[in-house]
């Protein structure tokens, strides 16, 4: 029998599905608007007061494009892939809390189901790949399976060195422990490399390798058309913004801070990450891809371990 508390529970869950999708869609039209802002532009602005609707307009344009699945494909994984690629992260952001006492679950391996759910974004890549027998695809899939490999352990040292200094998995104790001093002054070598694993694991610029329109024409979503291409785009600002409220709870306090609520305090700092996120698109340049492989790991695999070893030792000394 469904109690009220389950029913309360279900509300919640269903509410923070839709701010999730809502604001994942909304995403890409104010990435365009700050990129235009960055390169002297104008950007959307017809469809509706300062262009707030085109994400309306490119939702009906989406709608109604051909939905094709090619007669050479795997039309089971075809049609699975995309689906996996939106939902795949979205249980990552029940666990995360605003501040030490307003969280909606906790779980004491809170840190191990984000490094889990990391791992399964490659998944999507090579189902869709493989499955649209297509030759761009595959050499996308295969560029995406190092890039997420090689990245994916220093996501994971990098956040060691936070679960050592707060002595817990669980991202309540790591919130709790920042209350007096935000982890990215002790960990700023930790929270720079998560940065930098969580654009390559995101595939932002500059690690869109896997779906480089120069080379690769569209990488390995090239088959894809209609609502299964808008599943793998907006499955990617959900990973985007995943990342940031990542970055918030492990590195910037959270909730926490002087004068303003911790909600608005936690949004805050997640709209800063984002926008770091977009600008960083605007700025850098896209380097060959051996470059990017090469720079996981003869500089972030050194940068994580000697950040790892030094706060195990600091905390040793502080016994």
């Amino acid at each position: 029998m469904i109690t009220l508390y389950d029913l309360i529970n279900l509300i919640k869950l269903i509410l923070l599905l839709l701010i999730i999708i809502i604001t994942a869609a909304y995403l890409s039209f104010i990435e365009r608007r700050l990129l235009a802002l960055v390169q002297n532009r104008y950007g959307p602005n017809r469809v509706g007061p300062y262009g707030t609707l085109q994400v309306v307009a490119d939702m009906i344009k989406m709608l109604l494009k051909e939905d094709w699945t090619p007669k050479f494909s795997n039309k089971y994984l075809f049609n699975i892939a995309p689906i996996i690629s939106f939902i795949y992260i979205i249980p990552i952001f029940l666990i995360i809390p605003i501040t030490a006492s307003k969280f909606l679950s906790k779980l004491n391996i809170g840190v191990l189901l984000f490094l889990a759910l990391s791992g399964i974004s490659i998944y999507p890549i090579i189902l869709a790949s493989w499955a649209s027998n297509n030759k761009y695809a595959m050499l996308g899939a295969i560029r995406a399976v190092a890039q997420v490999v090689s990245y994916e352990l220093f996501l994971g040292l990098s956040i060691m060195g936070v679960v050592v200094k707060s002595k817990s998995f669980n991202l309540i104790d790591i919130v709790a422990s920042q209350q007096h001093l935000w982890n990215i002054i002790p960990q700023f070598l930790g929270f720079i490399n998560f940065f930098i694993a969580s654009l390559a694991i995101c595939h932002r610029h500059p690690f869109d390798h896997p779906e480089s329109e120069q080379e690769l024409v569209s990488g390995y979503h090239i088959e894809y058309s209609g609502v299964k291409f808008s599943l793998f785009f907006i499955g990617e600002y959900i990973s985007m913004i995943a990342s940031s409220a990542m970055i918030v709870t492990l590195f910037l306090g959270s909730g926490y801070g002087p004068l303003l609520p911790s909600c608005l305090w936690f949004i805050l700092k997640l709209m800063l990450c984002i926008i770091l996120f977009i600008l960083i698109r605007a700025s850098l340049i896209r380097p060959k891809y051996d470059h990017i492989i090469k720079f996981s790991w003869l500089v972030c695999l050194p940068i994580s371990l000697i950040n790892l070893l030094l706060t195990a030792f600091v905390c040793l000394l502080s016994k």
